[in-house]
């Protein structure tokens, strides 16, 4: 593969219902490598009509998957998507004329959310949306940390310019969909709470709640988005005390 060669990645989990809608938008890349992750849909079937690049397993921790599925790509320039978002034929064009000059280590690639057809484009934290992420950078310049949720990343050498293009990322379906990824985000948060042996405090966990808030609604504009930014801020704001009280209250 060429100095500009390009490998998209996708890390998948029962995605039979988005994968390939994921995929049929990366034909632009040099190859695609999916990473199956305890599969038992479709998922496999789907990716093997697009990719003979496969890698299976069962990964307990998603920086363990995310390395594997690194470490499986040939191309010298990765992008690194989910299943649930989408490479649109302009951000597909930029990414192929950034990689053939760039100088840069890492770029970082703006985010469209979605949550069913409503963009919300303001007002998101880590915790379920994301502004941008470093989607597109050389092999060996990313790692990811040992955390069960929202691990935390290093990049290794210079970042380039942010991309122009936005990446598309249908968060959830509906808001029913959001309060049940709140609950799965939250329960894997305590397993890592418990795991480092201090979980932290209540009252610090408490203000916490409208720390977080204020910083969604407010410092992230999230009030722009009316009753959704709304949203957002709560879930954003009881993520920590949820986490810690599950991490106190509950059986692992």
């Amino acid at each position: 593969m060429t100095e500009t060669g390009l490998s998209a990645l996708i890390v998948a989990h029962n995605e039979e219902k988005r994968l390939a809608d994921c995929l049929e938008r990366l034909a632009f890349a040099d190859e695609i490598v999916v990473v199956l992750d305890k599969c038992s849909d479709r998922s496999k079937e789907i990716a093997a009509g697009f990719t003979d690049r496969l890698v299976e397993g069962a990964w307990e921790i998603e920086a363990d998957r995310r390395h594997a599925g690194i470490e499986a790509c040939l191309g010298p320039w990765i992008l690194e998507v989910d299943a649930d978002e989408w490479v649109e034929p302009s951000l597909a064009e930029e990414i192929r004329r950034v990689i053939a000059a760039s100088d840069a280590d890492w770029h970082l690639v703006p985010v469209d959310n979605y949550v069913g057809n409503r963009l919300v484009r303001y007002g998101w934290g880590a915790s379920f949306g994301r502004s941008a992420c470093a989607a597109l950078f050389r092999k060996g310049v990313k790692t990811y940390g040992q955390q069960r949720v929202h691990p935390a990343l290093e990049l290794k050498g210079l970042e380039g310019e942010r991309l122009e293009n936005r990446l598309h990322h249908n968060v959830d379906s509906n808001i029913s969909a959001m309060i049940r990824r709140l609950d799965s985000y939250t329960s894997a948060h305590a397993k890592d709470l418990r795991s480092t042996g201090d979980i932290g405090s209540f009252g610090h966990n408490v203000r916490r709640i409208f720390s977080r808030f204020w910083k969604c609604f407010v410092a992230r504009r999230g009030y722009r988005e009316g009753a959704f930014g709304f949203l957002i801020a709560l879930m954003a704001g009881l993520y920590p005390i949820l986490s810690y009280l599950k991490a106190r209250l509950e059986e692992e």
